[in-house]
């Protein structure tokens, strides 16, 4: 209980990022569209955020090393907040998209600093702990960031400047915290071919677990739009999606330690593409359709990033844990920056169910090649604990690295 009292700090600075940032990607998308911005323009953004996301990802241990954890986390979070406020002194989507790599650099960036400083603290004694209440706020957070959705205005300076408020005050707790900061970590090499060589399967589930998110997240409030849900009920039903991924990842987990992590990620996939047709068919059913409908396509979709990376650690050994994260966020990006524009300009020529038969078609791959690669080569019987892994820096393989288990 101490040593969670201590990352106090840590974990209220996430809460506020959370409702600064997570804010930013619905509430872009309904103002672009008030805006008159186009289905495929509005996709940009999304990509644009990715963009910044995995700039920030490879700068922040460079950027620590030179100035340390406070500093680095102080600039990137000045980042985000610049590209917040600036979004309505130019109503254009290609300064918003330049505003957006500021965003994702800063959630990229300060997420890398927090989960380095995490990591540096924990040891295998209290390391399930510390990473279960870190989820838990992350979770948390992400869910009231969506929330807040029911309450901006699209199009708004008061908006805007909400969320650059939220932003900006993540500064405090971790840059006036008395706890002393760790050593500056080692940056990781990039060497996307690592996930490759260690698992096909693990790295295919991580570039379709980037396709899947992004464009739910960046389009989704388009699409939500499209079928003619208003700001306060599309703020329900982006909650809706979060809360099914944080309801699946206990169940999730338990099967994930007791069977072939192969088949429940090809399981998750089917249920995917179960999911994606339960959307498209409770589309025009009512409020109460559409929201059970976002939250099983969460519980579905979400757990896959943790289940790939999962199955690829347990292969990997203790030195190749940090370089295969960073491959893995790699592939991530490769498949969420190219998403939304994709997904946006499948809904601008067919219509919003056309955004979920990409996703369908995604997962339908992701299973095929499944059950190719199960005929390859059977698993490994001495496997790492399965840990929910947050899509959010290359040091959480330190961070979540360690025990086997047999």
């Amino acid at each position: 209980m101490r040593l969670l009292i201590s990352f106090a700090a840590l974990f209220l600075s996430v809460i506020l990022l959370q409702l600064g940032s997570g804010g930013v990607a619905p509430l872009d998308a309904l103002s672009g569209i008030a805006a008159g911005f186009t289905t495929a323009e509005v996709g940009a953004l999304g990509s644009a955020h990715f963009f910044g996301f995995f700039i920030g990802c490879w700068w922040a241990p460079r950027l620590m090393g030179t100035v340390g954890h406070s500093r680095a986390f102080a600039a990137f979070t000045a980042a985000g907040t610049i590209g917040i406020l600036a979004h309505m002194l130019v109503v254009n989507p290609v300064a918003w998209c330049l505003m957006r790599i500021g965003s994702g650099l800063c959630v990229a960036g300060c997420y890398t600093i927090i989960e380095a400083w995490l990591q540096a603290k924990v040891t295998n004694a209290n390391r399930g702990r510390a990473m279960g209440v870190y989820r838990i706020v992350d979770i948390g957070g992400s869910l009231c960031a969506q929330l807040l959705i029911a309450v901006l205005e699209p199009g708004s300076y008061v908006s805007y400047n909400l969320l650059a408020l939220f932003c900006c005050a993540a500064i405090f707790p971790l840059t006036l915290t008395r706890a002393e900061p760790p050593e500056t970590p080692a940056a990781p090499r990039l060497r996307p071919a690592t996930a490759w060589r260690l698992s096909p399967l693990g790295a295919a589930g991580v570039v379709v677990s980037g396709i899947t998110g992004a464009a739910y997240r960046m389009v989704g409030p388009v699409y939500g739009v499209a079928i003619g849900l208003g700001p306060d009920r599309l703020a329900l039903f982006l909650a809706a999606y979060v809360l099914g991924g944080a309801l699946a990842q206990y169940p999730v987990g338990w099967l994930a330690d007791r069977f072939d992590r192969r088949w429940v990620l090809i399981g998750l996939s089917a249920g995917a593409i179960a999911a994606c047709g339960v959307t498209v068919a409770l589309s025009g059913s009512g409020v109460a359709g559409v929201f059970l409908a976002a939250g099983l396509f969460g519980f579905t979709t979400l757990p896959v990033y943790s289940i790939s990376s999962a199955h690829a650690h347990d292969f990997a050994e203790e030195f190749e844990r940090v370089e295969l994260s960073a491959s893995q966020m790699f592939l991530y990006a490769v498949g969420a920056i190219a998403s939304p524009v994709l997904a946006s300009a499948l809904i601008a020529f067919y219509g919003p169910a056309a955004m979920f038969l990409y996703i369908a078609l995604a997962h339908l791959v992701l299973v095929v090649f499944g059950v190719v690669r199960m005929r390859a080569r059977p698993t490994v019987a001495d496997r790492t604990d399965f840990v929910t892994v947050p899509r959010t820096s290359f040091l959480i393989g330190r961070l979540i690295g360690g025990k086997r288990r047999g």
